[in-house]
């Protein structure tokens, strides 16, 4: 179903303003946790108390939880409310909190940092259109200059000795309860909280800072484990595999290994969900594991993410694995022998899975299209004076671009002086006229683009609704409404046509001189091309898509894991059978070189969205990323073809159909 809403926006429920403030925080922390780890590994190994104490390198351990890492969070909470100038000045602005307070200020730079994004955001929307010509330069660089100073102030004076003050009144509250044996309790809305796709903003959000500077002090933090802590998902997936029945039993023991060594905690919210009382079963659990790691005095270096047991135990202090072990063991016994008891008293129905992986991606979105909207049709559209469409995802790289080449072609086909793009949801430009996004993502690209008519949708690839849209937009532009387009939008269907032409999404290299014709040379190589797939879930789907691309030399290790987290961001299920799992962000310092895999799956593996029977891992690098993700989008077009190719038993078939 694809939905347009030009209405004005719908109350969030509670739900959703709770996650998108704990993204926001975790936001903000997330991007910088190799900088934590990196951390926790010289306080691990070069302190008095480390594995290899060296008083030399562990003079770096202060100045970097006190300066560096506050400092970090501040310019990325600016950076997403103002791009780099916004980071620039939540930089400038914490370090007043920073230098005005005695403990490391991680809270004082969550406020600052997106504070002094916002302040210069409205300065510069204040001025814009009013420096005369030669003067923008110097009036961006002292108002930077000045704006930060005032904040610096404004940080040193007010805001750090307020933020100080809340941080001891919070580590008085967890005092009392470890002085009570009360931690365990925080259990009671960890466990839930995780279910409920809050898990980041809990762990991050919450426990990381308070971790952070309990690890200054001591060396390792229990906060660190409050959360990552594998052990009550474990015994969930555990009891169905000894307990469950038919294709839930089967599927237990792949996500154990997803859960318990990939530390993708998500995999398990399901079997929860199919079986509420086993909430009981994660609370008491997660009771245990913090009750065993206060008696045992357990903790960890720095924050685990993610929370795989191999995370866990290298984050571990000199001396403590075996406590961290046994606080993972006491969790996982727990909340397996209450799991068991449930599932052997009710057994769990075959059809309850599936329901219950529905009503996690439920939780997991945050918006969309909800009963409290006004949705309409594509006729309902209001296309005159139409200048830019947006097409927008979480991370704007992958499916977004390839529904906005998709579009854009039939824009040009059309004959219409529109610009077709694509951004990140958080990065939606100002002057967008209409903005595209699936329908998880609609309510935050709403709040990015309230100006913006909204068009929802459930898949990118061959919408029916595109083609509703250009007729809307060819009778708008027609007549008198084709003189009303000004000058400078009349341009850019021939300035994106020369974009086109320059990079022409040809994916495939030709082979080379002398190198072998069966295998090829390019992006895609024909052993690349896997035939005849047994089902399986989309998380095995992703693992042997990027294993693929990390053993022909395309990508590194660690590539596998960033196509999960993706993966939890929004689906990579594009339409017309075909889903394109890949890493953004920071995952494309992995890519050593641009390449496809393609695994075929003449059943179907089942994605957010709908069913894929090709599965495409993507490595792109630097440009080549939208030209791989053109070229598919233009190869799969047609419905037809994505079926023809889902049983071709010849690899030869889909290499070519990919060399075109």
């Amino acid at each position: 179903m694809s939905t347009v809403n030009t209405s004005a926006p719908a109350k969030r429920s509670a739900r959703d303003r709770v996650q998108g403030f704990g993204r926001f925080l975790s936001s903000m922390v997330m991007p910088n946790i190799g900088a934590f780890i990196a951390w926790g590994l010289l306080t691990a190994l070069f302190i008095p108390t480390g594995w290899f104490p060296n008083s030399t390198l562990a003079t770096m351990v202060d100045p970097m939880i006190k300066y560096l890492l506050p400092l970090l969070i501040a310019y990325t909470g600016g950076k997403v409310v103002h791009d780099h100038r916004g980071g620039v000045l939540g930089a400038i602005a914490a370090m007043g909190v920073i230098v005005g307070a005695e403990i490391p200020m991680f809270i004082g730079a969550m406020i600052m940092g997106p504070l002094g994004g916002w302040v210069i955001k409205q300065f510069d929307r204040a001025i814009e259109g009013k420096i005369k010509a030669g003067f923008e330069m110097l009036v961006n660089n002292f108002s930077a200059g000045i704006i930060g100073m005032l904040l610096a102030i404004l940080g040193y004076v007010g805001i750090g000795p307020l933020v100080q003050g809340f941080t001891h009144l919070i580590e008085a509250g967890v005092n009392f309860l470890v002085a009570h044996d009360l931690l365990p309790l925080v259990s009671l809305f960890v466990e839930p909280g995780k279910i409920l796709f809050l898990n980041n903003a809990i762990n991050h959000g919450i426990f990381t800072p308070l971790g952070a500077q309990q690890s200054l002090e001591t060396g390792k933090s229990i906060f660190y484990l409050l959360e990552a802590n594998p052990g009550p998902g474990l015994g969930v997936l555990l009891a169905y595999w000894l307990f469950g029945k038919g294709s839930i039993k089967a599927s237990a023991p792949g996500a154990i290994i997803i859960q318990f060594f990939g530390g993708i905690h998500e995999i398990y919210f399901p079997y929860v969900l199919m079986k509420p009382i086993l909430f009981v079963s994660v609370i008491l659990g997660g009771m245990a594991g913090v009750f065993v790691n206060s008696i045992l005095g357990s903790g960890l270096t720095s924050a685990a993410s993610p929370g795989s047991i191999i995370a866990i135990l290298a984050l571990a202090p000199k001396g403590g694995i075996l406590q961290v072990i046994a606080g993972v063991a006491a969790a996982a016994l727990v909340s397996f022998s209450l799991s068991a008891f449930f599932l052997r008293r009710s057994p769990v129905n075959e059809g309850d899975l599936e329901k219950a992986q529905a009503a996690s991606k439920s939780m997991k979105s945050t918006g969309g299209a909800t009963p409290a909207l006004a949705l309409t049709t594509a006729s309902d559209l209001q296309t005159g004076n139409v200048r830019k469409i947006v097409f927008a995802c979480d991370a704007g790289m992958g499916s977004s671009a390839m529904g906005a080449s998709s579009f854009r072609k039939k824009v040009q086909q059309a004959g219409l002086p529109i610009q077709v793009t694509n951004s990140a949801v958080d990065s939606i430009p100002g002057d967008a006229d209409i903005v595209v996004t699936q329908q998880n993502l609609t309510s935050r690209a709403r709040g990015k683009a309230p100006n913006a008519q909204h068009v929802s949708i459930d898949n990118f690839i061959n919408n029916p609704i595109y083609d509703d849209m250009i007729q809307k937009l060819k009778d708008a532009t027609s007549g008198n409404a084709a003189s009303s387009v000004p000058k400078e939008a009349a341009g850019v269907r021939e300035e994106v046509s020369e974009v086109l032409s320059h990079n022409a999404p040809h994916i495939v290299a030709d082979t080379q001189e002398g190198a072998s014709a069966t295998t090829g040379t390019g992006v895609l190589r024909k052993e690349n091309i896997v035939l005849g797939l047994a089902s399986e879930p989309k998380e095995e789907a992703i693992r042997r898509a990027g294993e693929l691309l990390a053993a022909s030399g395309y990508v590194k290790p660690d590539y596998v894991a960033a196509m999960h987290e993706r993966e939890k961001v929004a689906t990579t299920y594009i339409g017309n059978g075909v889903a394109i799992p890949h890493g953004v962000g920071e995952a494309k310092k992995q890519i050593q070189t641009s390449g496809i895999v393609v695994l075929q799956y003449p059943q179907g593996v089942d994605f957010e969205g709908g069913k894929a029977y090709l599965v495409i891992g993507i490595a792109g690098a630097g440009g080549e990323h939208l030209q791989i993700l053109t070229k598919i989008a233009e190869t799969i077009e047609d419905e037809s073809v994505v079926q023809h190719l889902a049983k071709v038993t010849d690899a030869d078939e889909i290499y070519r159909t990919f060399s075109i």
